[in-house]
């Protein structure tokens, strides 16, 4: 894919985190998943590397970067077929809330962990019955006690948490009650893994992936008055600063899985010969892998334009541009999937080309973290100005 719009430190990065996840492929990635394992060897030399900590603060131990650098390695390690997921949750989402928001000692305490890779924290804000509605949230925070030291109570319920089971501590979303209107509003929480109260059951997916999925119980979780992430009184603009990195990150996860097929596909339709040409010579299997290209160069287009709003600090700006790159990314995913399944025929659903369990994990592009048709609810009523159906 062409690089030209990449500065030449952009272009070295991606070059050397294309040659790391070359070294590991997907016959890393499948037999992790075989063995219900985790990444740890590729995630602990990404961070060796300082990949993974390549957004955050120098002053931490970060690259001093931002999502485009980040996005960078995402994309790169899925092209190789080693996509690590926990990167959108852990230094994406947790680490830019924290450096952004968290107080010197929650920095001092987790940013240098989690550049390193020797932390790693889950992120959860999806609930049963609100989804990702920020505004439907049922788990609450309440004090316990008065004075700005008082403990803080936490009860509710989170559903398809990613990595509970190897992160060190999940940044929960709930909601307090604001004294002055009586209204709930959004606040995050850093909850230790061992909290008490603190349950969790393992989600039994189809989807076989080395990151489990999780359902979370909080029992009335005792956290310290620290345990809380910046301004009690500026939670949404800290969830939105958490989650435009998160669509910028799950569109990189969706390019990158999407370059992987179709290059998987492009080498097949080159060398497999039938009436004594490739088929590759055939429009009709050439054309829609031209299509899936382009598609894939747009949607990259957009999470690069995405992505340089963001670390320009345009926050608005960068909520539309990362909810319309992580829905033509994961439009682009799904589509370079199915077409590279379609053009290897019988050997796409086979384990030697390892492209048939990709039809599934495809589709998380399309849903998590947000369900395509509620960015175009967003696209509808942000970008266009038209009334809201809801």
């Amino acid at each position: 894919m062409s690089t030209v719009l990449e500065t030449e430190e952009h272009q070295a990065l991606r070059a050397a985190v294309a040659a790391l996840g070359k070294r590991y492929g997907r016959d890393y990635m499948t037999t992790v998943i075989r063995e219900g394992s985790h990444t740890h060897e590729l995630w602990a030399e990404a961070a060796k590397l300082g990949y993974l900590g390549v957004n955050l603060p120098e002053e931490y131990g970060g690259g001093g970067g931002g999502m485009a650098e980040l996005s960078i390695v995402l994309e790169e390690l899925g092209a190789a077929g080693s996509p690590l997921l926990m990167m959108i949750v852990s230094p994406a989402i947790c680490g830019t809330v924290i450096a952004r928001f968290g107080t010197d000692e929650q920095k001092q305490k987790w940013l240098p962990g989690l550049a390193d890779g020797t932390l790693t924290m889950a992120f959860g804000i999806t609930e049963p019955d609100a989804g990702s509605n920020s505004h439907r949230i049922t788990t609450t925070a309440r004090r316990d006690g008065t004075g700005p030291d008082a403990d803080w109570l936490l009860t509710g319920r989170k559903v398809f948490v990613s990595g509970v089971d190897i992160a060190d501590a999940t940044l929960i979303v709930g909601r307090t009650e604001d004294a002055r209107s009586g209204k709930l509003k959004p606040c995050l929480f850093i909850v230790p893994r061992d909290a008490e109260g603190f349950g969790r059951n393992q989600i039994d997916m189809e989807l076989h992936a080395p990151e489990k999925q999780f359902e979370l119980v909080l029992d009335d979780v005792r956290l310290p008055a620290e345990a809380l992430v910046g301004d009690e009184d500026a939670g949404l603009l800290q969830l939105f600063a958490g989650l435009n990195p998160e669509r910028i990150m799950t569109a990189a996860f969706g390019i990158g899985m999407g370059r992987f097929a179709l290059g998987k596909a492009v080498e097949y339709a080159r060398t497999r010969q039938v009436w004594k040409a490739p088929i590759g010579s055939h429009q009709a299997i050439a054309h829609p892998l031209a299509t899936a290209h382009i598609d894939l160069e747009l949607s990259r287009l957009m999470m690069q334009k995405a992505a340089r709003l963001y670390d320009d600090g345009d926050d608005i700006g960068a909520g539309e541009a990362a909810n319309m790159a992580k829905y033509a990314a994961g439009e682009a995913c799904v589509k370079a999937v199915d077409q590279a399944v379609h053009t290897l025929g019988g050997n796409g659903l086979t384990r030697e080309y390892g492209l048939a369990s990709l039809i599934t994990a495809s589709r998380v592009a399309r849903i998590a973290p947000v369900s395509r048709e509620m960015i175009l609810n967003y696209v509808s009523h942000q970008s266009l100005g038209l009334p809201k159906s809801y």
